[in-house]
């Protein structure tokens, strides 16, 4: 892991050379302004190329007006496959603009590019793909399982039992609620009720009293006098989401 952010690989795409090499060149400059060690780049010319790339792909700056498959295609496709992949629209055309915002786009920037606009957003992004990929030990009786904080959805307390739900199970833990109250001090989660730790990233709707997460199928309580906390936790959230 290199120093400020968990392995993280980046990629380009856009169908004017000048303005992958541009890019490039300011995201190296901004890794080492940092004094951070600069990740994997891959850069493409279209996008069937870059969505064969089997890589990992953390964060994605997209061209919309490419040869073949469009940008919006390429980051809706990209959404589907990981709701965790940063996407920057890239582009000479605002009309765009609510089309990306349908697939939850990161920024939209603007050509020509301003170098410190993309410093500040690059900041929020890896603010935010550092608080995702963070990895968490799930410490059980029966051994210690790896999660991303990302997948996991809520912590609960029932009297002595602590239980941590992931999107992909159940797991009955060691650490008491006080532990899971320090170890997930990230942007992302917020102690919503005594026995409650929620993820704001799989919140579908609350009102005074609960929080309904992960497509309605689990409940969280919500404590009255957190709500105004909650709900401006929330919005800060899906704004640095945007």
């Amino acid at each position: 892991t290199e120093k400020g952010c968990v392995f993280l690989r980046i990629l380009i795409c856009d169908d004017d050379d000048a303005i992958v090499t541009k890019l490039k060149k300011y995201v190296i400059e901004y890794f080492k302004h940092k004094k951070l060690k600069v990740p994997e780049i891959s850069t493409y010319n279209n996008g069937e190329d870059l969505l064969n790339d089997s890589g990992e792909k953390n964060i994605v700056f997209l061209d919309v007006e490419m040869p073949g498959l469009n940008g919006i295609y390429i980051g809706r496709e990209l959404k589907q496959h990981d709701r965790n992949t940063i996407i920057f629209i890239v582009t000479s055309f605002a009309e765009y603009l609510d089309d990306a915002m349908r697939f939850h786009v990161f920024r939209y920037l603007s050509k020509p590019l301003d170098k410190q606009r993309l410093f500040q957003n690059m900041n929020d992004a890896l603010q935010l793909y550092n608080s995702t990929n963070t990895k968490i030990p799930l410490e059980t009786k029966d051994g210690v399982y790896t999660v991303r904080a990302s997948d996991i959805v809520f912590v609960e307390a029932r009297g002595r039992t602590v239980l941590v739900h992931t999107t992909h199970g159940k797991y009955t833990v060691i650490p008491k609620m006080s532990y899971w109250i320090t170890v997930l001090d990230i942007p992302c989660f917020f102690h919503s009720h005594r026995s409650f730790i929620v993820n704001l990233q799989h919140v579908n709707d609350f009102d005074h009293s609960l929080i309904h997460l992960h497509n309605n199928e689990h409940t969280a309580y919500l404590t009255r006098r957190k709500y105004s906390d909650f709900k401006e936790a929330y919005f800060l959230y899906i704004e640095s989401t945007r």
